[in-house]
């Protein structure tokens, strides 16, 4: 497609000590079969060695928590994956890292630099840490587990409470390195926008349904904007999939921001290592479509969702863990 020639560049690119230095971490944090991801305990003992990573990768984390600038999204390279060690790729339904992995352990430390690890109880069982891979018969749904291109979304932008990140850690590449993570972000893509798409986006003439992976839950929902917040810099909820515009100009004003999106779109190669840390408030995300082979070493990406401000859902969730229910 002609418009995915912008390739992100690279913002963090950690040193062989650095990778040295988190990988002995996260080993500390997944030395025994009974280390969970889910565990609350294994979280607290992720969260106090966030403290001990290297400091230019704490730094990066925290500036762009901050403020996550025009593109929305950090790309950072050199982490530890553990690639010698890897399995075959999984190649089931609702794949998820339950045992604590160098992988996982990344993910949750980064997760808890950002604010607090955070899943979905009626998304693949509440996993903090989920596998991103291709499933046979799956290959032209429109989530996680497909192959084809992957339309702009905000994560879960339907949930009250959708994530504010997406940490998306690349294990495996595709055997073609065709695969792409395709990203817009709101700040640049208003200024392509008409005055009268723009007050169109801030209007409750808009319906988002949940995505494929979640289980419909027949709830009726009410008309709601894309657009809100700050005027000059305001936050996005939608998916191209999902999202139903409810008159003319809601229609046209949709039409036109996905153009936008187009237009601005970068992509970003995932080798084994690359983290691509996602603001799910101001940035849409996608992936280009893919061939896989289903031998054991296809793509394999690891997603870990994270909230700034665990507090906000507090009357969603059952107990003081860390999983958001509804």
């Amino acid at each position: 497609m002609p418009y995915e020639i912008a390739e992100t560049t690279v913002d963090l690119e950690l040193n062989s000590a650095d990778t040295t230095e988190i990988d002995q971490l996260a080993r500390t944090l997944c030395g025994s079969p009974h280390d969970q991801v889910n565990d609350p305990e294994w979280v607290a003992r992720a969260r106090h060695s966030w403290d001990a990573l290297p400091l230019p990768l704490r730094r990066g984390v925290r500036e762009f928590r901050r403020h996550s600038g025009p593109r929305g999204t950090l790309v950072i390279k050199g982490l530890p994956v553990d690639e010698a060690r890897l399995p075959a790729t999984p190649s089931t339904p609702d794949s998820v890292q339950r045992v604590a992995t160098v992988s996982a352990a990344v993910l949750t430390m980064l997760a808890c630099g950002l604010g607090d690890p955070a899943a979905y109880l009626a998304e693949k069982a509440g996993a903090l840490v989920q596998d991103v891979v291709p499933v046979r018969g799956k290959e032209t749904f429109s989530g996680n587990a497909g192959s084809v291109l992957l339309t702009f979304h905000n994560e879960n932008a339907f949930h009250q409470h959708e994530p504010d990140y997406v940490l998306l850690l690349c294990l495996r590449a595709d055997h073609d390195r065709v695969a792409c993570l395709r990203t817009a972000c709101l700040r640049e893509v208003l200024p392509l926008l008409s005055a009268a798409s723009r007050e169109t986006l801030f209007a409750p003439e808009f319906i988002t349904a949940p995505p494929p992976s979640f289980p419909s839950d027949g709830e009726a929902r009410a008309p709601k904007p894309l657009l809100s917040g700050a005027v000059e810099d305001p936050d996005i909820r939608m998916a191209t999939i999902a999202t139903t515009p409810l008159t003319p100009r809601a229609e046209a004003a949709l039409t036109e921001f996905g153009q936008a999106c187009n237009t601005v779109a970068q992509i970003t190669r995932l080798a084994p290592g690359d983290l691509v840390i996602v603001d799910n408030r101001v940035t849409v995300h996608g992936r280009t479509a893919f061939h896989p082979r289903y031998d054991g070493a296809d793509r394999w990406v690891q997603r870990t969702f994270a909230v700034a401000d665990l507090r906000r859902s507090r009357d969603h969730r059952p107990d003081d863990g860390y999983v958001i229910a509804r």
